[in-house]
């Protein structure tokens, strides 16, 4: 064999290699510890453990809100727990930095905001995420078996407030959401009453994968990926299908996606929002970022210069979305100054099918 030939023997070696070591990630991306908790945010909390649909113990926090008859069900994106991602830390720096999202992502302000504007809220890590155990061989699924979990929530609130009367609302982000509409899908009888699905960035994982195989130098290899990835966790990219999911969602929905993300393409929550066959829905694009992250952390950030100052913590979920909608962003009361990412300001373009929107069905 020539030196040529070796070279190129190794450098198929290492394709291989490489190519595996992202399927294993892909199937069981590290855990993210709960690391902030919300009485840092002077918030009075149950620790909670309710099971999935399909026996799992899952594992949250209830934060109640005294006399209201409003609640909130939250859960998180993928390698997320209920309280964020420590994205400045290793090894999750290392893993996201490269696609700038290499800062900290905490999501307990959201449920401060929430609760001061008189909802419940119902938090809680996904399967094979934080505290919840491990299922299904501890492989992530994208949906495929986190729907279980999606509606145990359902089931916990229900039996928590048995016949008492309960407007509940979804706050599901990125593979929460898809996990939402998978579980729409599946279980549509579990979603009756439901008022709205506010649902930050849903991906499918098609996307994400083949954006992460070019930037690896590995752009022609996608159906080894997924061969990789059935043999590893039995579930392949043709079987995580939120797209397809999407056409069984039946309430009011909001989206929204940093349309410049450079982990996925704006094109695929075009086709879910397109998908959802309801009137009373709207998608937000988050412009000026290229950084995911930012996306998340739009719910709680401070407003553009010149924007009129949105004082959240008295508001009702209905004028904190409303903010959102037309660019403005929400100070959380409370919110440390050493958690804020100093990215680039983001500016806000809303596409919506009716004048109503999602929050607002669900009433202040």
């Amino acid at each position: 064999m020539t030196d040529v030939q070796d070279k190129a023997a190794l450098t198929r070696e290492q394709s291989d290699e490489a190519l595996q070591g992202f399927v294993d990630g892909f199937a069981s991306p590290p855990r993210s510890p709960v690391l902030q908790w919300p009485s840092e945010h002077g918030l009075e909390y149950e620790d909670i453990t309710f099971p999935a649909r399909d026996g799992l113990p899952v594992e949250g926090w209830f934060i109640p809100a005294p006399g209201s008859s409003k609640l909130i069900i939250c859960n998180h994106p993928l390698g997320f727990s209920r309280s964020g991602i420590p994205t400045h830390l290793q090894p999750w720096h290392a893993a996201w930095a490269p696609s700038g999202n290499g800062f900290e992502v905490d999501l307990v302000p959201d449920y401060k905001i929430l609760h001061d504007a008189g909802y419940h809220v119902l938090a809680y890590d996904l399967r094979n995420h934080g505290l919840t155990g491990a299922a299904n061989g501890g492989v992530v699924l994208h949906g495929y078996t986190e729907n279980r979990d999606v509606v145990g929530s359902l089931d916990y609130v229900r039996a928590r407030f048995g016949a008492r009367e309960m407007a509940i609302g979804l706050f599901s982000r990125c593979m929460g959401a898809v996990s939402t509409f998978a579980a729409m899908t599946r279980f549509p009888a579990a979603f009756d009453g439901v008022r709205c699905l506010v649902a930050p960035q849903p991906v499918t994982p098609r996307y994400i994968a083949r954006r992460r195989l070019a930037v690896l130098g590995m752009p022609d290899r996608l159906d080894d990926f997924n061969t990789l990835l059935r043999l590893r966790t039995s579930v392949g990219l043709e079987l995580r299908v939120p797209q397809e999911w999407a056409k069984n969602v039946r309430v009011p929905t909001f989206l929204y996606q940093v349309r410049g993300d450079t982990l996925t393409d704006p094109s695929d929550v075009q086709a879910m929002y397109d998908n959802i066959p309801v009137a009373d829905k709207k998608l937000q694009w988050i412009e000026g970022t290229t950084a995911r992250w930012d996306g998340y952390l739009e719910f709680q950030r401070r407003p553009q210069p010149h924007a009129r100052l949105v004082r959240a913590a008295h508001l009702a979920l209905t004028a904190v979305t409303r903010a959102i909608h037309t660019g403005h962003r929400v100070e959380p009361q409370g919110t440390r100054p050493d958690h804020a990412h100093a990215g680039p300001p983001t500016r806000c373009r809303s596409r919506s099918s009716s004048h109503g929107a999602c929050p607002a069905q669900f009433g202040p």
